[in-house]
């Protein structure tokens, strides 16, 4: 196989790391690596969105806590290119700092979203930092930091599929998942 791929052009060689980096990406997931930390989370393929994916183990919760946690909004919105909470962001974090606050056991996973534009590695690090505004705004809430974890899924995720502003408008957000 070496020798074959030697003997490919550039275009080709480049056409054939493509395909095998998209299939080791198949395989073992979405990474990202945690800002001012050396920890990497890994959200591997296959897990539902509603499945929560934390630093290696599903986020487990009393009943309680996830019954209260589904009658909370568990998506915040975010303007092009912006990861500022809004005030209608803050009103709904306050619901879920609320209830964290009242369940110092309980932790909560915010996954950071992007709409399609712009490159993979930019809306990673979009949608981590709108997952890291979330975690920072509960924060300053009381909420400890230990029972937030972060994980950015960028572009890869989209709640809706489409090239129009309406469609973007939904896909650049942050889910909460007990």
């Amino acid at each position: 196989m070496l020798s074959t791929f030697t003997s490919l052009n550039q275009t080709a060689k480049m056409a054939a790391f493509a395909i095998l980096a998209g299939s080791v990406v198949l395989s073992t997931g979405c990474a990202t690596k945690r800002s001012g930390t050396s920890e990497v989370v890994v959200a591997p393929l296959g897990i539902p969105g509603s499945g929560a994916y934390a630093g290696g183990s599903i986020v487990n919760n009393s009943s309680a806590v996830m019954n209260a946690a589904n009658n909370i909004q568990a998506v915040v919105y975010f303007g092009f290119d912006q990861s500022n909470i809004s005030s209608e962001a803050a009103a709904i974090l306050n619901q879920h700092a609320s209830l964290l606050a009242s369940n110092p056991s309980a932790s909560v996973l915010v996954a950071g979203h992007t709409d399609e534009r712009g490159s993979r590695e930019y809306n990673m690090a979009l949608g981590e930092r709108r997952a890291q505004a979330v975690q920072s705004y509960l924060a300053t809430k009381g909420v400890s930091a230990a029972n937030v974890k972060v994980i950015s899924y960028g572009e890869e995720r989209p709640a809706a599929t489409g090239s129009d502003e309406q469609s973007y408008a939904q896909n650049r957000r942050a889910e909460l998942s007990y």
